[in-house]
C-alpha cells in the first residue's frame, strides 16, 4: 500500500464545509498543519477559537506555506480565484475544490499550464447551516464524493486526493464535469429550488408566523429545511448550472401539473397512479 505523508493543508473558506473538513483532517491525522484563509473576520476568529485551524493568514501567504490548497468557497469565487492560485503554485502543490458545480470551474482553467495540479471534487454532504460554528465532526462519513475529469489531473495529485477522501470515510465516484452537473441538477439542485419555492408558497398564504410554527409537522419541516440554506452559496450554483436546472424544472413543473389536473378533476385513479409511481423511489432510497 502506498504511504502518504502528512501535509500542510490550507482551507480557503472556513465555514460549514471548510470547518467540517478541518475536523475530519485533524481526526484522521492527514494534516501536519491546518492553515485557514477566511475573508469574514468574525468567522476567522471563531475558527481559531474552535481550534479548527492552527492559524489564519492571507491567501498569498497560504499559497507559500501549503502543500495542498482546498477551496470551500462559493462556486463563483472559485472561478474567480482559481486561475490566480494556479499562477502562483509550484509543480508539487495540489489544489482541489468542493464546489457543487464543475463545468464552469474546470472551464475557467482549461488551458492553464498548471491545470494538472487541480483536482475538481464535490463531496456530497452539507446542511442548511453556515459558518465555522456549524462544522460537524462526522461530516462526510459514508457519503459519496465525485471527482471529475481525472485524466486531466497529475497522477500524484489525484492519488493524494483519493487517499484523503477515503481516509475521511467517503466513497469515491468518477465522472466528467458535464455528467456531474447534469446529475446534481436532478438530485441536489432541484431539491433546494423546490424547498425555496415551497417556503415562499407557505409564507405567501400563511400570514401568521405562530400558526405556521404551531401546525408545522416534521414532514413539512424536513421538506423546507433546505430553504434555510445560505443564499450566498446557492445563487451562483443555480446560475452556473442554469441549463441543466432549467431542463429539470420543466420536468418538475410537468409533474406538478399532472398532480394538479388529477386533484382538480377528482380523478382518484390517476392520482393513485401518480403516488404509486412516486413510491417506486423506495426501491432506490431505502
Amino acid at each position: 500500500m502506498k504511504q502518504f505523508s502528512k501535509k500542510n493543508i490550507a482551507i480557503i473558506g472556513v465555514g460549514l464545509i471548510g470547518g467540517s473538513f478541518a475536523l475530519r483532517l485533524h481526526e484522521k491525522k492527514l494534516a501536519h498543519q491546518l492553515i485557514g484563509v477566511e475573508a469574514d473576520e468574525q468567522h476567522a476568529q471563531q475558527a481559531l477559537e474552535l481550534e479548527l485551524v492552527d492559524h489564519i493568514c492571507s491567501l498569498e501567504e497560504a499559497i507559500k506555506e501549503a502543500d495542498v490548497l482546498l477551496l470551500t468557497i462559493p462556486v463563483n469565487e472559485i472561478c474567480d480565484l482559481l486561475p490566480s492560485i494556479l499562477d502562483q503554485i509550484s509543480g508539487q502543490q495540489i489544489v482541489l475544490d468542493a464546489g457543487s458545480t464543475k463545468e464552469a470551474i474546470t472551464r475557467s482553467i482549461k488551458d492553464h499550464p498548471n491545470r494538472k495540479r487541480f483536482v475538481p471534487t464535490h463531496p456530497m454532504w452539507g446542511t442548511e447551516h453556515r459558518g465555522p460554528g456549524a462544522a460537524v465532526q462526522t461530516a462526510f462519513q459514508s457519503k459519496s464524493v465525485v471527482i471529475c475529469d481525472t485524466a486531466d489531473c497529475d497522477t500524484d495529485a489525484l492519488e493524494w486526493v483519493i487517499h484523503m477522501y477515503e481516509k475521511i470515510g467517503m466513497q469515491v465516484l468518477e465522472m466528467t464535469a458535464k455528467e456531474h452537473d447534469i446529475h446534481t441538477a436532478y438530485i441536489s439542485h432541484i431539491s433546494h429550488i423546490t424547498s425555496f419555492a415551497l417556503a415562499n408558497t407557505v409564507l405567501a398564504k400563511e400570514q401568521e408566523a405562530k400558526t405556521i410554527f404551531d401546525l408545522a409537522s416534521s414532514g413539512f419541516e424536513s421538506t423546507v429545511r433546505l430553504a434555510k440554506s445560505n443564499p450566498g452559496m446557492w445563487l451562483p450554483i443555480l446560475l452556473q448550472n442554469k441549463d441543466n436546472i432549467t431542463e429539470v424544472l420543466d420536468e418538475h413543473i410537468k409533474q406538478l401539473h399532472a398532480f394538479r389536473t388529477a386533484i382538480t378533476g377528482a380523478e382518484s385513479e390517476q392520482l393513485l397512479q401518480l403516488i404509486l409511481k412516486a413510491n417506486q423511489i423506495k426501491k432506490i432510497l431505502k
